[in-house]
């Protein structure tokens, strides 16, 4: 899958991809969870489970569907949240969003990936483990829970001046004096 859009972040922290969900993204989690138990429920009414007529679920079964649907709308709406992070999908609003973050963190001299107390090499095995999880997120729930460096962006790109960010105000210090990101 080549990127269409603008990528963000090539393995985005678990909270941060929270944090940018969409309404749109929030509707899906609320439609898997009602959807489930209601699925569930047409089921049993077009096919019913004694034989004879339609009778509602008890509330144990309606409850682990709505458990089930739950976590499963929940998957759906991280999983279009990633997709706007790796620019598989529209994510203009997500853009700026994050050249907002990542300027003002510049401008303070912020960690722009959060601070982390584990040694860069268990930063990269967190890294290479979490990296594209998403793609197999109904298979395996993986979410990356660790701060590192590992992203895959070029800071310059926050150097650049786009429209309507001259309004911001924010102080770059010179690129050439970054402590620059470092794979492990």
């Amino acid at each position: 899958m080549a990127p269409k859009f603008e990528i963000i972040d090539s393995d985005p922290h678990f909270g941060r991809v929270i944090k940018y969900f969409r309404l749109s993204d929030y509707g899906a989690w609320a439609i898997g969870t009602v959807g489930m138990p209601g699925l569930f429920t047409a089921l049993e009414y077009f096919d019913h489970n004694n034989g004879r007529a339609f009778t509602k679920p008890n509330g144990g079964v309606l409850r682990v569907t709505t458990l089930l649907g739950f976590i499963g709308g929940f998957f759906i709406a991280y999983n279009r949240s990633t997709k706007r992070f790796w620019g598989i999908s529209e994510n203009s609003r997500e853009v700026q969003k994050d050249r907002y973050e990542i300027k003002s963190k510049l401008s303070k001299g912020e960690p722009l990936f959060g601070n982390s107390t584990l040694t860069p090499w268990l930063q990269g095995v967190a890294s290479r483990n979490s990296k594209n999880s998403q793609l197999n997120l109904h298979l395996i729930p993986w979410f990356n829970l660790v701060s590192h460096n590992n992203h895959d962006i070029d800071l310059k790109k926050y150097y650049e001046v786009r429209e309507g960010e001259e309004a911001w105000g924010f102080k770059l210090p010179p690129f050439e004096e970054l402590k620059q990101p470092t794979s492990v």
